[in-house]
C-alpha cells in the first residue's frame, strides 16, 4: 500500500492568521496519526508564513509515524534538518517568495550541490528525496546523486486529469518505472485530491508515498479530518 503523509502547512496558515495557537499544529499532527496517516509533512519557508522552524522542533519528539521535512536547502534549512533528523527530507527548488512549489529540480545543473546534500543527510540517517518532474534525464541525474527516492511533481497530472486521464498519467507511469529500474523509490505530491488520487495510485503500483496538504485540509472542512484521512487512504488501496 502507498503511504499517506499529511502536509499540515495549511493548519499553520490558519493559526498564524490570528496569532495564538488555534488551531494547534501539534495536536492536529497527532490527530492525523491517530486517524491513520502514515506520515506528517511540513514545508517551512524562510519567512515562516505557515510552518515555523520552532514547529519543526516541537513536532519531532511528538510524532510516532514518519516525519517528512521538505523545502529549499538554504543554510538554515539544512542546519535544521541535520539537528532534527526527520525520517525523510525532500529537497524542493522553490524560491523563498514562492506561494507553492511549482517545478522540479534541473538535477544535472545542480548535481554537485544535490550530491553533497544527499551525502550529508544520509550520513545522519535521514532518507533523502529530490523533487522532480517526469523528465527522465532529471530522474537519471537524481539517481546519480545516491538519493533514496524522488518525489514526482504532480500538478501537470492534476491539471490534465479531467481532460484525458490516461494521457495525463502516462508520463508519470513511465517516470516511476524508470526510477524503480534505477533502484530508487517514488513519492508524489502536488494537487492530488479525492478526485484524481485513486486513478493515479492504481496506475503506479510501485508508488511509495503521497504527500497531500491543501486538498486534504480543504476537504476536512466539510467531511471532518478523520473521515477525510480515511477517504484518502481508501484511494490508495490497491485493487
Amino acid at each position: 500500500m502507498t503511504n499517506l503523509s499529511v502536509n499540515i502547512n495549511k493548519i499553520a496558515t490558519l493559526r498564524n492568521a490570528r496569532g495564538g495557537n488555534m488551531p494547534n499544529v501539534l495536536k492536529t499532527a497527532k490527530d492525523c496519526e491517530a486517524f491513520g496517516a502514515q506520515g506528517i509533512t511540513v514545508h517551512p519557508r524562510p519567512d515562516e508564513r505557515h510552518i515555523t522552524y520552532q514547529d519543526v522542533y516541537d513536532l519531532k519528539p511528538a510524532l510516532r509515524t514518519e516525519f517528512n521535512i521538505e523545502g529549499y536547502p538554504c543554510e538554515d534549512f539544512v542546519s535544521m534538518v541535520l539537528k532534527v533528523r526527520p525520517t525523510q527530507v525532500t529537497l524542493v527548488p522553490d524560491a523563498p517568495d514562492a506561494i507553492t512549489s511549482n517545478a522540479g529540480w534541473d538535477t544535472e545543473t545542480h548535481f554537485e550541490m544535490l550530491s553533497e546534500l544527499v551525502d550529508n543527510f544520509k550520513a545522519q540517517g535521514v532518507r533523502t528525496s529530490i523533487f522532480v518532474d517526469t523528465d527522465l534525464k532529471n530522474i537519471e541525474w537524481a539517481a546519480k546523486t545516491g538519493v533514496d527516492r524522488i518525489e514526482l511533481y504532480t500538478e501537470p497530472y492534476a491539471l490534465n486529469y479531467t481532460t484525458d486521464r490516461e494521457a495525463a498519467v502516462a508520463p508519470f507511469v513511465e517516470a516511476a518505472k524508470y526510477a524503480k529500474n534505477l533502484g530508487i523509490g517514488v513519492n508524489a505530491g502536488h494537487d492530488l485530491s479525492l478526485e484524481n488520487l485513486a486513478f493515479f495510485s492504481q496506475s503506479i503500483p510501485s508508488l511509495d508515498e503521497v504527500s497531500i496538504g491543501h486538498a486534504l485540509i480543504s476537504d476536512a472542512l466539510y467531511f471532518g479530518l478523520e473521515k477525510t484521512i480515511a477517504d484518502y487512504k481508501a484511494c490508495l488501496q490497491k485493487k
